[in-house]
């Protein structure tokens, strides 16, 4: 008996798109996209491909109306709802542009929910260019199979992003000085949270003492090893994501437990 075929097809391409997703909905698509699907997947009439637009969760749509440039795709069918992400926040001081391409890399694919650029005294970059990391979140959520891109926000001071920053949202921050062990501190500090990730220079005196005093603070340690920003970046995330993320969540219970456990009753 011959089997059937899978559906969608394991093979369809995924692609991110602007137009907001339903039955029914025509997605004309051009320039680099259209050449991709064209001329590199090699995309017939009636071949499906994975949309996505970050709002809608993911839609197999039908190739219609292709041309040498561009084409037309119609969704057919929801395969996936919007993902539900985690409530957590990455905030990290700008750094070289290979590096900070790769923590909004990273952080998409680990499933992070918002990507704070937040500026420091020793921060050696001013300036970043939010087009070319909206684009390597939009890659990375393409190829990991989110459906749900990460909130990308502008670059903000470190005094202007503690003055505001939410009464219900932890903040962990990576204390060169010193800080409670990481993974005993995540499981102690459930609920919305985010981590602070500095500069390669680290932070300065009196921002490490700006941050000690907000309220929701809570400093930590990222082991014995000088860490660069980018792995401490990617440390961090994992870390939060098996303890209180979507990580084995039929696991957490029990490794929360665990953590706490040599600490009750002190």
């Amino acid at each position: 008996m011959t089997a059937t075929p899978a559906w969608p097809p394991q093979s369809a391409p995924r692609l991110h798109v602007e137009t907001q997703l339903g039955e029914g909905v025509a997605v004309p698509v051009d320039g680099n996209p259209a050449h991709y699907l064209i001329s590199v997947m090699r995309m017939k009439p009636d071949d499906i491909v994975l949309l996505f637009d970050g709002r809608s969760g993911e839609w197999a749509a039908r190739v219609r109306d292709m041309r040498k440039r561009d084409l037309v795709l119609e969704c057919v069918q929801q395969t996936r709802p919007l993902d539900d992400v985690p409530d957590f926040w990455l905030c990290c001081a700008p750094i070289k542009k290979g590096r900070i391409d790769l923590i909004a890399e990273k952080a998409c694919e680990l499933g992070v929910a918002r990507l704070q650029p937040v500026l420091t005294r020793r921060a050696v970059v001013d300036k970043l260019n939010l087009d070319r990391l909206h684009a390597h979140l939009v890659e990375a959520a393409e190829q990991c199979g989110r459906t749900a891109l990460p909130e990308l926000s502008a670059l903000i001071k470190l005094d202007a992003l503690l003055r505001d920053w939410p009464q219900e949202r932890w903040l962990f921050f990576a204390d060169e000085s010193g800080g409670q062990p990481l993974a005993t501190s995540l499981a102690a500090h459930p609920g919305p949270a985010a981590f602070l990730i500095g500069p390669e220079g680290g932070f300065d005196p009196a921002e490490r003492d700006a941050i000690r005093a907000l309220p929701k603070a809570v400093p930590v340690s990222l082991g014995p090893r000088i860490l660069r920003a980018e792995t401490a970046a990617i440390a961090a995330t994992s870390a939060w994501m098996t303890i209180n993320g979507d990580w084995g969540e039929r696991d957490r219970p029990a490794i929360t437990a665990w953590l706490r456990a040599p600490f009750q009753g002190i």
